[in-house]
Formats: structure tokens, C-alpha cells, sequence
């Protein structure tokens, strides 16, 4: 590892199939099925490994859903907030189903897709986010439809829905009680159906969650209403596999130890900086850095470490848990180097996949 040049993000399949057979034990007990969400990791060179064990990918663009169709294969799921006119014919050529988010988008586009499975989203009205920003049941959400007259409005046209309601969810008792009161207040509409997506959210890979408690419950909704259910895990299928490597450029001290890297939170590690969050540093020593980026922005600060020894310029930083929502949102911002792809096999090898040269930063603007 130490021929590869700094920042890279380490894909460790080793820790990946770790949650890959939980997911395929969690659709063998339950029957329901699992797609991988692209809104949280479309690194498609791991794709390769994780097609054995999961349905196929979701997605929330026309892109995305390409990606999917092309590098995945399997069930193609199409869904957007809003499709275009301009995008709508390709995006029914990728897809399997497509899930519209009102009414009004089934009611524009529906006889376009009449030749695939079709569904609406479903906004129970509550979640288990506690950040607005993330929180799809917030007041005046656009996120899917709430009211019963217009979801009755669309049950001759569509064979399923879409629920997301979850976030980060390790709690099984929370999501029974809420799947509970979906059951209650939806169980007309759900009865009439083919399938049920529940969406991602769920952490069922978490260290100690009752893997079996949930499939059985997930078993128990389908026997109920006679639906396929589907998950959509994101977080929970690559969650603890990828790391960001970075290398110490210059150690200051402005009161404080602080050790400056090739890397950047906004730009390498974003939905950190957007959530107000800092990296899983290392934390095994008695000497404390702040670890910084080397952007201009004065808050590009993945946040403090320890460390067994002084930090030296040069040493190398492993940030864990760096694939979910961050490899997909990483960007040019300060023209900084963009982070290599590099896998780690089971047998220990690194190959590098991919690197990020000048002229991909060039083509990104014009």
C-alpha cells in the first residue's frame, strides 16, 4: 500500500462480503429482496463482487439508474424525485420498475411506461431521521404522497409502492413499531398490491442487531399483505469496508497540535462537513492532532485524533468508514487532487482501479 500515492479510498472486500452475507442471509430467511442503493455507493468496480448476493441497484437519477442497469444487471429500479421529459423515454429503456414520486409525474408519464412494472411513492408522514435536512417527512415534504385520495387515485395504474422512511436506523423496536403503524394506517391500499419497497435506512449490519428478529418481521408483512417486500441498503451494505488513505503534509501548532493532509473533508469526505459530523480517526494514543484539509476553507477540519507516536510529515492517516455517501459526492473543489479508487482482495493484494488525473478536473468544467 505504501507504492500508492495519497489520497486513495481502500475498498477492503474482505469486510465487504462480512456485510454482503449478512445480506444474503437476511433474504434467504425473509424472503424479501435487496437492492443496492446507488445514492450511496456506485463504486461499479466492486459491483462484481456484490452481484452474488444482493437483487440488483435502485436508483434516484437517469445516470444512476444507468449505471446500475449497465455495470449490475439484475432488477433495474428506476425512481426520481422528478423526471423530465428529456430523460423519461431512456430512463423506461434501463428499467425494470419505475416508482414514481406523485401523482401528477404518474399521471404525465404513465402510459409511457405501461410496459414495465410501475409504482408510486408512499410518505408515511413520520421517520426515523432527527436532522431536518435528511428527514423525508418533514412539513411540506415533496417526498412521495401522504393522502389517501390520491393514492386511491393511482391503484389502477400502479402494482406497488416505495416507503422510505428510515435513517440510520439500528433500532429494531423502532422500525417494528413504525412498520406496526404503517400497517395500520395504509393496510387498505397495502392489501391491493404486488410488492412493497421499504427503503434503506435500516443499519441490519450493525454490530449485535437481531438479524432475525427483522427478517422474521419482514416475512410476517409479506405473508400479511401478500407483497414482495424490498429493501434498499445503502450504508448497511458497505458500511466499515472503505477507507480514505492520506498523507501528512505539515504539522503546525496554533494552540493546538495540528496536522495538516493531502485530502480535504469538503471536497473527499462531504456529507461529513454537510451533517456536521467529524471522521472516524484513529484514537489509540496519548498524541492528539487535529487532522485538517489542505483547502482554503477555514472549517475543512475532519477532526481530531491520537496517535501512538508524534505524527512525522509524511506519515500515512487511515480515515475509516469512508464509502457511504462520500465516494459519490466527492468533488474539485480548490482544484485538489481527487481521490484514487484501490481495491484490497481477500488474499491481501491492492490493485488500483482507477485515478483522477488533470484532465478529469479539466473536463469538468469548460
Amino acid at each position: 500500500m505504501s507504492e500508492l500515492q495519497t489520497p486513495f479510498y481502500l475498498i477492503d472486500i474482505a469486510k465487504l462480503r462480512g456485510n454482503m452475507e449478512k445480506v444474503a442471509y437476511l433474504r434467504e430467511r425473509s424472503g424479501a429482496k435487496a437492492l443496492l442503493a446507488l445514492k450511496c455507493f456506485a463504486t461499479w468496480s466492486a459491483f462484481d463482487f456484490m452481484r452474488d448476493f444482493m437483487d440488483g441497484t435502485t436508483s434516484s437519477s437517469l445516470f444512476e439508474l444507468r449505471l446500475g442497469h449497465e455495470e449490475f444487471g439484475k432488477e433495474t429500479h428506476a425512481y426520481s424525485v422528478a423526471w423530465a421529459d428529456h430523460e423519461i423515454d431512456e430512463a423506461i429503456s434501463y428499467a425494470d420498475k419505475i416508482i414514481f414520486n406523485s401523482l401528477s409525474q404518474l399521471d404525465r408519464f404513465g402510459d409511457k411506461a405501461k410496459g414495465i412494472t410501475t409504482g408510486l411513492r408512499l410518505n408515511p408522514r413520520f421517520s426515523t431521521s432527527g436532522f431536518d435536512l435528511a428527514d423525508p417527512a418533514r412539513p411540506f415534504s415533496r417526498l412521495g404522497e401522504w393522502d389517501i385520495s390520491r393514492l386511491e387515485a393511482a391503484m389502477d395504474r400502479i402494482s406497488g409502492v416505495m416507503i422510505h422512511y428510515n435513517c440510520e436506523n439500528g433500532d429494531f423496536d423502532l422500525f417494528d413499531h413504525q412498520l406496526t403503524r404503517i400497517e395500520a394506517e395504509f393496510g387498505d391500499i397495502l392489501q391491493r398490491l404486488d410488492w412493497v419497497s421499504l427503503g434503506g435506512g435500516i443499519h441490519f449490519t450493525g454490530e449485535d442487531y437481531p438479524l432475525d428478529k427483522l427478517a422474521d418481521r419482514l416475512k410476517a408483512f409479506q405473508e400479511k399483505f401478500g407483497v414482495q417486500a424490498y429493501l434498499e441498503p445503502g450504508e448497511a451494505s458497505i458500511t466499515k469496508t472503505t477507507s480514505l488513505e492520506v498523507s501528512v503534509l505539515d504539522i503546525i501548532n496554533n494552540g493546538k497540535d495540528v496536522a495538516i493532509v493531502d485530502s480535504s473533508i469538503e471536497a473527499h469526505m462531504l456529507d461529513l462537513l454537510i451533517y456536521r459530523e467529524t471522521a472516524k480517526l484513529p484514537q489509540d494514543g496519548d498524541h492528539e492532532y487535529q487532522i485538517a484539509g489542505k483547502t482554503c476553507l477555514a472549517g475543512d477540519i475532519f477532526g481530531d485524533g491520537r496517535f501512538v507516536r508524534p505524527l512525522q510529515i509524511g506519515d500515512r492517516i487511515s480515515i475509516a468508514d469512508a464509502a457511504g455517501y462520500t465516494m459519490v459526492k466527492k468533488n474539485w473543489f480548490n482544484g485538489v487532487a481527487m481521490p484514487s479508487i484501490a481495491i484490497r482482495e481477500e488474499d491481501g493484494t491492492i490493485r488500483l482501479v482507477r485515478e483522477f488525473p488533470y484532465d478529469d478536473y479539466k473536463r469538468s468544467l469548460s
